[in-house]
């Protein structure tokens, strides 16, 4: 359909929360199909409808695994850790060391306005995290632990010494 315009931290849109969906439209239809669209122009793992200027509960996910849509998702279950780097469409070029759960489950709806359950662990936990984190109006940066990298000057992890 349409790319649209990834907003940057600091735009206040994504500070709000979003509002629930409550029907499926053209224009919701539409949307998702343009956020898709977008998340892959961008490279991304995933896209919450405020990083478009829009305040509704929606997200986008393809891990490469294919494309999944959450509507109205909520996180209903968490188990676990995992510490690694994590970086945002809404913050081009950075990232940061973030600890997450390892496992998540989310209660959604899909694009049919019908209820579903979603698990993931690792990379889908992380970002089933952070996409949901931007429908309340936070970004991954208010997690960093430590400081904010130039993903060109990411430190390489430090491998253990074998015995």
């Amino acid at each position: 359909m349409a790319l649209r315009e990834v907003r940057i931290q600091g735009d206040p849109v994504l500070e709000k929360k979003c509002k629930v969906v409550k029907e499926m439209t053209p224009r919701v239809r539409e949307l998702i199909e343009d956020m898709y669209d977008t998340m892959y122009e961008e490279n991304g793992v995933g896209l919450a409808a405020p990083q478009v200027g829009i305040l509704k509960r929606i997200v986008v996910i393809d891990i490469g695994e294919g494309g999944i849509t959450l509507i109205n998702p909520e996180i209903i279950e968490t188990d676990g850790e995992q510490t690694g780097y994590e970086g945002c469409l809404s913050l081009p070029g950075k990232s940061g060391v973030v600890t997450r759960p390892n496992y998540v489950k989310v209660r959604a709806l899909d694009e049919n306005m019908e209820e579903f359950e979603l698990e993931g662990t690792e990379l889908m936990a992380r970002a089933l995290c952070h996409e949901c984190d931007h429908l309340d109006g936070h970004m991954y940066t208010e997690l960093v632990e430590g400081e904010l990298y130039d993903n060109e000057d990411l430190p390489m992890p430090q491998e253990e010494d074998e015995e």
